[in-house]
Order: C-alpha cells, then sequence, then structure tokens
C-alpha cells in the first residue's frame, strides 16, 4: 500500500539527493570526530566540547536522513566505499591546528548547506512537504552552528557591519 501522495518516480530524485547528503554528514561526522580527537593547544577545553556537540548532531541527522528515505520507500546507502565516492566532502589530514579545524569545518558547513539547498529544491518539485520541512530546520541549525564558529575564528577586535537596518 501506498501511504505517501507522492509517486515513486517521482520521489527516487529526493532520494537521490538526500542518499548524497547522507554521505556528505558520514564523512562529516567522521572529521568531527577526528578534530575531537586530535585537538591540542589552550582553546581545547573548548573546541574538545564544541566537536563532540557538532559530531552527535550530525549523528543524530544521519539517522533521520537514513530514516527518511526509509519513509519514502527506498532504502539508504549504507557503504562506507560509495559514501566516499559520492560525498563533495573529503577525508583531510587529522592533525591540524584548532583553526585550521574551524576553517575545514566551516568549509564542510558550506558544502553540505549546498546539497541540503538541492533536497530542498528537489523535494519542492514534486511537493515532498516532508523532506522540505526536514532539511529547512538542518539548514536553520546550520548555518547557526556556521554563525558561532565563524564568530570563534574572528579577532576579537573585529566588529559586525556597521549597518542598522532601522524599521519605518
Amino acid at each position: 500500500m501506498n501511504y505517501l501522495n507522492m509517486k515513486d518516480e517521482e520521489l527516487l530524485k529526493v532520494v537521490v539527493e538526500l542518499n548524497i547528503l547522507l554521505a556528505d554528514y558520514h564523512v562529516y561526522y567522521q572529521k568531527l570526530r577526528s578534530n575531537h580527537w586530535n585537538i591540542l593547544g589552550k582553546n581545547f577545553f573548548d573546541l574538545h566540547l564544541k566537536f563532540e556537540e557538532l559530531y552527535n548532531d550530525a549523528k543524530v541527522k544521519i539517522d533521520e536522513i537514513a530514516e527518511r528515505i526509509l519513509t519514502l520507500r527506498y532504502h539508504p546507502m549504507s557503504k562506507l566505499e560509495d559514501y566516499l565516492k559520492v560525498s563533495s566532502i573529503t577525508e583531510e589530514v587529522p592533525l591540524k591546528s584548532d583553526t585550521d579545524m574551524i576553517t575545514e569545518t566551516l568549509k564542510d558547513h558550506k558544502k553540505l548547506l549546498k546539497q541540503m539547498s538541492k533536497v530542498v529544491d528537489v523535494a519542492n518539485s514534486v511537493s515532498d512537504e516532508g523532506t522540505v520541512d526536514l532539511i529547512g530546520a538542518y539548514i536553520r541549525e546550520l548555518e547557526k552552528y556556521s554563525w558561532m564558529l565563524d564568530a570563534w575564528s574572528k579577532d576579537t577586535s573585529a566588529t559586525l557591519k556597521e549597518n542598522v537596518v532601522e524599521m519605518s
């Protein structure tokens, strides 16, 4: 019985993009684990905890993306070999400075956000509101994490845009 009000052939396009996002999240997750294990220096306590927070968040999202694919009545990709083939996020050298770890994480966020936008676009095109809702929330959360990591990487004398938006 088809409990969804969508055609399987239309959903396949969504599933393909969700599987790429699933692969991206798996590689991103492992890189965060590596950062958590390998962080050194004066920022150890802050970043050790932040990387743990980020990889725990990624772990939840990995499960939710796979379950969304299953909800759409397809099987999620599940081989590491396949993740590495399709992911836009690449493995990196694990030993690097705290600043390089944050820079690399922000680059990965950009790639994740790009793939999430693709998922939303395709899901919108076939009226898959469940996927749009799920990924829309992910976009909001990842943008917030990105803002925080970017703020961490700034010099303490940096300022925000000086323009103030005034309401008429």
